[in-house]
């Protein structure tokens, strides 16, 4: 559906109210570094994967990538200094560690398999060549046998 500057101007409100706009570009929605904590906490309390999770961005009309975004701002300390998040530990910086590698490990796991089971097929296929390839060859030589006349004994002269 394409919207028209006329369309944009009277768009409805949530209550079915008409809002006036200004036509031209929509304005970008900013967050305070509360906000953003106050949200991160409450996502890192929901456990991983759950719906909740889900339920909360859509309520406060976000995206996983806002979330990843302002972990990554946490993380190097750009985002507020109280971000409800105790400190990690040594252990817990480690285990983060050896998991992102196991997911590659796995990952690469999954690739070799796959050209494994590749390889597997031509080396299949490769066999049959070579056995039909055989087969043909004790074919000529067998009629080529047949077709060779047999020396006639010499008889009595």
């Amino acid at each position: 559906m394409t919207m028209t500057l006329a369309d944009q101007t009277a768009m409805t409100g949530q209550d079915g109210r008409v809002t006036e706009q200004q036509p031209g570009r929509p304005k970008r929605r900013t967050f305070t570094k509360a906000y953003k904590a106050r949200i991160l906490a409450a996502f890192d309390a929901l456990p991983e994967g759950s719906a909740e999770r889900g339920a909360l961005l859509r309520k406060e009309r976000l995206y996983h990538s806002h979330i990843e975004h302002w972990r990554k701002q946490a993380e190097n300390g750009t985002l507020a200094a109280s971000t409800g998040k105790p400190a990690r530990s040594a252990e817990a910086e480690e285990m983060t560690l050896l998991r992102a590698e196991n997911k590659k490990l796995k990952a690469e796991a999954a690739k070799l398999e796959a050209r494994n089971e590749k390889l597997a097929g031509e080396l299949g296929k490769t066999r049959t060549a070579l056995d039909i390839a055989g087969k043909h060859s004790r074919c000529c030589r067998t009629s080529q046998a047949a077709r060779t006349p047999t020396r006639a004994e010499p008889g009595p002269r």
